[in-house]
């Protein structure tokens, strides 16, 4: 008697990214989804340069107390 085959479906489980997109997708128009994401993506932007303003006074900081250190 032969073997039977079995056949085995791999489906991928969808992301939590994907689910989320999927249902603003059903709640939101296009107009408030571009909206949206141009909001959050601004909103990174902002924590970019905020993070490199303070990298940044953190290297002045270090810069002017070696010059005054040196004098």
């Amino acid at each position: 008697m032969p073997a039977a085959s079995t056949h085995v479906r791999v489906t991928a489980i969808p992301s939590v990214t994907d689910a989320l997109k999927a249902v603003e997708s059903l709640l939101l128009g296009a107009g408030q989804r571009t909206a949206r994401r141009n909001a959050w993506n601004s909103v990174l932007e902002d924590r970019r340069r905020a993070k490199d303003r303070v990298e940044a006074q953190h290297v002045m900081e270090v810069a002017s107390g070696r010059a005054s250190r040196a004098t």
